[in-house]
């Protein structure tokens, strides 16, 4: 894999034509009288999507005078195959096949500013916005062609790359764009194609990423190779607070193969002409340096009473009616451990500084933030660094990716030039990536003398869920430089989304219902965003809770969850997947099994998912097993039906994972699962036998984020399962099976 030498100046020069243009005349004439002055015309709020962040359609669509067509996002892929989705949106409305387009994604001297590729927003942000724009660059060659053909626009198509007449003239994209230029801002409301005349939309289009993935072809950024490139390897503090006493370069300094020893402050690396002469530096330099450390981590088994004596910031975020006496009121609280994102490939970067300009090539999912962050932190102008996103081997949420991209950036400036690539070992990226927060939840329910909801209470205590870059002090390398920038103090993210209280309000329609928001702004441990943030804990609380209070009832948990729903697209996957899993004619088929039920809809805003699942647990070991998953998601208008389930079935993969095995570990100066020994991850001999999702698709409905939806439900679905299978109820994450076997005590 070679890196891009292109600029947005190159992309937009020459014989290619960015179109954009508006049908009205004298939305036109503002546009291009804005042009002249040198500055862009006021955004309409009211666009779709990005559109109202970057409302000029040559950030979306560039025609080029030989036909070519590019299509421009500032997402980025992150295995969730974004790429796909995206470029069938725009294939639809240009009328033309996927393959015949081209995409770029997130890179801040070419793309739109999209921020974070996070939340799920991709389709709903960046596929809105391109399927708008795609939209009207068709209506607007249409009206070339109606010009030049003397045939009314409403009697022409587009097809393949050309303008179509019923009598069967043709003029091509490319022959429509010769000669014109226009920079003009996005409408409102766009021609889309209607849901009945769709050609590519909600198709199973197979994933344009997966094929160099499975043939060992060049995919992510740890196969980037450019030439001249030369390789480095950081020595990490062995601890948070642990700082660099002293170090002897000198020996390594002689090694083979190294160019260049680097230290500033505490910030200790190496750069060499080969990769394993880098690593066996940075063994050398690791021995030779020495470090002071202090025990100020908690103890790990008081970690949930360490989190609950911190000050905390307490918010209401729902106040719905008044509590009222019920016949039984049920009382449980949940507890859940800091969790690593953990990537079967650590962190990887490659810099490169010349004339004064850095590059960096980096998996991060905001390339934007990270220029800012990256400038800051070397104190440029953000004119002079350029960030290009490519794929990284596991990567989502905030990992190590930003924090490695600092190491080049720093790397870089120290050997310009040549370019830089730092990969992370395996120990520096379950030690010092962020992790998903641990979280406490308590949970009061009264019921009714009916058996149905008469008050719900939840508390949410959590760290932040994110510390992404937006300046020097998240980016780790930069706490450890002579000049340190130091970290800006933590802070919640707002509803309706939230961070530690997403997914705390519970969709059901209890008639009195409060929930507060405990955030905590001390972090014991290095936290941020884990795919999902609160939700992954918010819905395994709540579902695990329902399910309690479904036997407190004497209910079936199905049945209980949708008495208490009024959404009609809720009841629908609820429904969807008890059917299809055979909830109501459900036979154990083994001993140690029983079934799970969970759904949320993502954020309350975004994708609907159930999931009911089997599972398996060894009584003799404890050991619990997902045997089988199915499940429902409602995502909106299905552009990419496979690439839906893709994201489901991952998500109930990973979701199991998190929920039977994993959690941080460490002592009272250091991480201590630095490796799989110490955070196993679930093996591909434990992966389900079966699992079948299925999408319930809205034709003409808006885009609603997926990449998330499953985490939460399968949680709770599977502690149902083992609850289920054992008669005993397990409250905090993971289900491991020395847990287990304690619960039911044998």
């Amino acid at each position: 894999m070679t890196g891009p030498e292109l600029s947005r100046r190159g992309l937009l020069a020459g014989g290619a034509l960015v179109v954009g243009f508006s049908l009205l005349p004298g939305v036109r004439l503002l546009a291009q009288e804005a042009q002249n002055a040198g500055k862009e015309p006021k955004t309409d709020p009211k666009l779709p999507g990005s559109l109202g962040d970057a409302p000029m359609l040559d950030s979306w669509i560039r025609v080029d005078a030989d036909g070519s067509i590019t299509v421009l996002t500032g997402k980025a892929e992150l295995g969730q195959g974004i790429k796909t989705a995206l470029l069938q949106v725009a294939a639809e409305e240009l009328g033309v096949d996927p393959g015949a387009l081209k995409l770029i994604t997130a890179d801040t001297a070419l793309t739109p500013n999209e921020g974070y590729t996070a939340g799920s927003h991709s389709m709903q942000d960046s596929g809105t916005a391109i399927r708008s724009a795609a939209a009207q660059v068709r209506a607007l060659l249409t009206g070339w062609a109606a010009e030049r053909l003397g045939v009314p626009a409403t009697d022409l198509r587009a097809r393949d790359g050309a303008i179509l007449a019923p009598d069967g003239r043709r003029v091509g994209f490319g022959e429509l764009v010769a000669g014109r230029s226009l920079h003009v801002q996005a409408q409102p409301t766009s021609p889309l194609t209607p849901p009945a005349e769709h050609r590519v939309i909600g198709k199973p289009l197979p994933r344009v990423d997966i094929p160099a993935k499975v043939t060992g072809g060049p995919s992510y950024v740890q196969d980037l190779r450019l030439p001249g490139m030369v390789h480095a390897r950081v020595v990490r503090p062995p601890s948070y607070g642990a700082r660099l006493k002293d170090v002897d370069t000198a020996t390594v300094e002689r090694l083979p193969g190294v160019l260049k020893v680097v230290r500033d402050g505490s910030y200790l690396a190496v750069i060499a002409e080969r990769e394993w002469q880098a690593v066996k530096a940075m063994v050398a330099l690791s021995g030779a340096a020495t470090w002071d450390e202090q025990p100020d981590l908690p103890a790990e088994g008081d970690l949930y009473a360490h989190l609950l004596g911190l000050p905390a910031q307490a918010t209401t975020i729902l106040e719905r009616g008044t509590p009222a006496p019920g016949a039984r009121t049920v009382e449980a609280s949940y507890r859940r451990p800091c969790q690593m994102h953990a990537p079967i490939g650590p962190s990887c970067a490659v810099g490169l500084m010349r004339d004064g300009t850095l590059t960096v090539w980096t998996h991060t999912q905001g390339v934007f933030p990270l220029r800012k962050s990256i400038a800051e932190m070397l104190r440029l102008p953000d004119q002079q660094v350029r960030c290009v996103q490519v794929e990284g081997s596991g990567c989502y949420g905030h990992d190590g990716a930003d924090d490695v991209a600092a190491d080049a950036a720093l790397l870089a400036r120290a050997l310009p030039d040549r370019p830089v690539r730092v990969q992370w070992m395996r120990e520096q990226e379950h030690g010092w990536e962020p992790y998903g927060s641990a979280m406490v939840t308590r949970l009061r329910a009264s019921l009714d003398a009916s058996g149905g909801v008469a008050d719900w209470q939840h508390e949410v205590w959590s760290n932040t869920h994110s510390t992404r870059p937006g300046g020097a002090g998240e980016l780790m390398p930069a706490w450890h430089l002579a000049q340190p920038f130091q970290p800006p103090q933590p802070k919640p993210l707002p509803q309706p989304e939230g961070g530690g209280d997403r997914n705390a309000i519970p969709l059901y329609a209890f008639p009195s219902a409060r929930v507060v928001h405990h955030f905590i702004p001390t972090m014991p441990l290095r936290v941020s965003a884990l795919r999902g943030l609160g939700a992954y804990m918010n819905v395994f609380s709540i579902e695990s809770f329902l399910d309690e209070l479904a036997a407190a009832a004497g209910a079936d948990p199905v049945a209980f969850r949708l008495r208490h729903l009024e959404d009609p697209r809720a009841k629908d996957v609820v429904t969807r997947a008890a059917e299809r899993f055979g909830w109501d004619g459900y036979r154990p088929s083994g001993r140690g099994r029983g079934r799970g039920f969970a759904f949320a809809r993502y954020k309350n805003l975004a994708a609907y998912c159930a999931v009911a699942v089997e599972a398996e647990v060894d009584h003799e070991t404890g050991r619990a097993r997902l045997v089988r998953a199915v499940a429902a998601a409602d995502s909106g208008e299905a552009v990419n039906p496979d690439g839906i389930r893709n994201q489901i079935e991952g998500g109930i993969v990973q979701s199991a994972s998190w929920t039977l095995r994993e959690a941080v570990t460490f002592d009272r100066t250091r991480i201590t699962s630095r490796d799989w020994g110490g955070y196993p991850v679930l093996r591909f001999g434990e992966v389900p036998e079966s699992v079948e999702v299925h999408v319930v698709d809205r034709p003409g409905q808006p885009f609603l984020g997926t990449g998330e939806a499953a985490q939460g439900p399968t949680a709770a679905a599977v502690a149902n399962a083992v609850a289920a299978a054992t008669g005993v109820r397990l409250r905090e994450l993971p289900l491991t099976p020395a847990r287990v076997k304690a619960a039911i005590g044998v």
